[in-house]
């Protein structure tokens, strides 16, 4: 990357400053090393590591601004070779002054596109998330919980780009909608166990008839997860880590299962374990046989390993939608899987992956809006098959 970007700035930067380049770019680099480096050693929270954060992410958005000014360079030497070629014209290399003035108004063009793509990105990303209601019919559903209102809750990402005051908005919208039941899907923080904290303060107590649930994502694994546990269980959360709690209501039961993140078998990416990964048969232990079944998966990848366990709905996140789609109609969700955002069914279960509330690496979203998602069960009556009653088709 580093020769990309010298390969970019001594076209379009005057001569006198290329010595300057090296030293320039070492110094801009040097903070994300030494970042990374305290971060697999487990002291990204600590000290310097906590210095260097800010510097670090500089130089990760710098790392970003470079490689796609070089898309735009790169596409600029094209059009000025093709153009040379239509006319007919010698193209002298690089110290061609004609050449080296296009490229540098090419460039120039290409900052300008990026700053009004983050602003509008920033804009997306940190406005209010849409709140989108959607309604599942199942017909085996026990009565009990006909019309029961589920909110989702998935990727926060607490932390440096998510802070109290935009978590704080999201327990008001959400406490608007009146959920019966609210679960969180994983990703809580961003990278540190203390940045839960935002979470379990404006999310301590939310009215909730049928309970307040959890499971953790990959991020929450970057080391040891126990404060975030820790911090789930005082804001009033149950932490379903391969576990399962049965809800009552009348007579109905349902049974909210958690899958654990693959992720805990890799902690601090060294794999270090803080527990076995998703295990469908330990959540199915003691589980009542009658109990309509919810699970809760960070990863709608894993949806195969929600199904083992007989879920007939799986809520999802980790995807975000994409974040940043810059290809319309393209989600590049799609290079972690089939299941982007939105509603799958599979043999009568169902998967609904929300695009999540917070961002990761980029404070920006594009065509990916942040998303409360609040899901309304309702019971589909089956038609008698009496021999009196029609058959329905």
């Amino acid at each position: 990357m580093q020769i990309l970007h010298w390969d970019l700035l001594i076209q379009v930067l005057p001569d006198r400053f290329r010595r300057w380049i090296p030293w320039g770019l070492a110094a801009a680099h040097l903070p994300l090393v030494l970042f990374m480096l305290l971060r697999i050693a487990g002291h990204a929270g600590e000290g310097m590591g906590s210095a260097l954060g800010p510097l670090a992410r500089a130089a990760l958005y710098f790392q970003l601004f470079t490689f796609l000014n070089l898309l735009f360079w790169w596409g600029a030497l094209g059009i000025w070779k093709a153009r040379r070629r239509m006319g007919h014209a010698i193209d002298r290399g690089p110290e061609d002054p004609g050449r080296r003035a296009f490229l540098r108004k090419s460039a120039a063009g290409g900052v300008g596109i990026m700053v009004a793509a983050g602003i509008k990105g920033a804009d997306e990303a940190y406005g209010d998330p849409e709140v989108t209601r959607t309604t599942l019919w199942f017909g085996d559903l026990p009565s009990e919980f006909d019309g029961v209102r589920i909110l989702e809750l998935a990727d926060l990402h607490c932390g440096p780009l998510v802070g109290a005051d935009l978590v704080r908005r999201w327990r008001m919208l959400a406490e608007r909608e009146a959920p019966d039941l609210v679960v969180v899907v994983g990703d809580l923080v961003d990278s540190l166990p203390a940045e839960a904290e935002s979470f379990v303060e404006a999310f301590r107590d939310f009215p909730a008839p049928l309970g307040r649930f959890a499971i953790l994502g990959n991020h929450d694994y970057f080391t040891d997860p126990a404060p975030i546990w820790a911090g789930l269980e005082r804001a009033g959360f149950a932490c379903l880590e391969n576990r399962h709690h049965v809800v009552r209501r009348g007579g109905g039961e349902m049974a909210v299962l958690g899958l654990q993140d693959p992720m805990a078998r890799n902690g601090r990416f060294r794999g270090i374990r803080f527990g076995p990964g998703p295990m469908p048969q330990d959540v199915l232990a003691s589980l009542p046989g009658n109990a309509w079944r919810l699970c809760l998966c960070h990863r709608p990848s894993n949806w195969n390993l929600a199904r083992e366990t007989g879920a007939r709905l799986t809520l999802s996140g980790h995807t975000h939608g994409g974040q940043v789609n810059l290809i319309p109609g393209f989600s590049t969700a799609k290079v972690l899987g089939p299941y982007d955002s939105g509603l799958y069914r599979y043999q009568g279960q169902v998967l609904y992956v929300s695009r999540g509330l917070g961002v990761v690496g980029l404070p920006m979203r594009i065509a990916a809006s942040p998303e409360l998602a609040l899901l309304t069960l309702r019971r589909k009556e089956i038609p008698s098959l009496h021999p009196a009653a029609p058959l329905i088709r």
